[in-house]
């Protein structure tokens, strides 16, 4: 358990996921073996074995809130929208009515997903963080797990006032304007897109994508012609 749980911090997840296998082997219903064995298996986007681990630590102790969070990025992993959407839900109301570090929490993972030879950490909130409301925050990072761009999915007050001015039908359907806006590893700003509607992930997921890409893109473009 200890090299597992070594190699997972130095961001070594195909020998943290062999050293939870090598405890599994003898002792399979080790709950946390299972539940780090999970963590592991969707850092290497292997989602079918994430799910695996975490659907087997979720029968030894269901109402454990960090199997929970680890449920809905494996079934992210797995391309299991349904199941994903069904743990995000359970989130929220443990996040109301359970135990304290649920409570506590302010949000959770919902996947990693690769881009480029970088990956992509999705952050959803429980309730919109910051004063600019942040809903969604996308963290971009290197294969050995340094964080080199931030996306934040915003909606703060003051802009929706005008908007709902603007904008009263769409404000009344429970419609928002949001704003995708980062920043880079070197301390630059960068506003992506704006956009109204509801914050839905998935839409939300697609967009940021489309920008990531694009910036990438303008960036290598721009070095080119240097």
């Amino acid at each position: 358990m200890a090299q597992g749980m070594s190699a997972l911090k130095d961001n070594q997840a195909h020998e943290a996921l062999a050293a939870f296998q090598r405890v599994l082997a003898s002792d399979p219903e080790n709950i946390a073996a299972n539940l780090l064995a999970s963590t592991a298996a969707v850092e290497l986007f292997q989602g079918a074995l994430a799910v695996q681990y975490a659907e087997k630590a979720e029968h030894l102790d269901p109402r454990n809130w960090k199997i929970h969070t680890t449920l809905v990025a494996a079934y992210s992993a797995a391309g299991m929208k349904q199941q994903r959407d069904h743990e995000r839900q359970l989130l929220h109301e443990m996040h109301q009515t359970g135990a304290p570090d649920a409570r506590l929490a302010t949000g959770f993972l919902v996947e990693m997903f690769p881009l480029g030879t970088e990956r992509v950490d999705a952050i959803e909130y429980f309730e919109p963080i910051g004063r600019f409301h942040t809903y969604y925050r996308f963290l971009v990072r290197q294969p050995d797990g340094k964080r080199v761009a931030e996306i934040d999915v915003q909606s703060d007050d003051f802009d929706q006032k005008s908007w709902v001015e603007a904008h009263p039908a769409e404000a009344g359907g429970g419609n928002r304007q949001f704003q995708i806006a980062g920043q880079t590893d070197d301390g630059n700003s960068v506003d992506y897109r704006m956009f109204s509607g509801k914050p839905d992930y998935d839409n939300i997921r697609v967009m940021v994508v489309e920008a990531l890409r694009s910036h990438a893109m303008a960036g290598a473009q721009t070095s080119a012609n240097r």
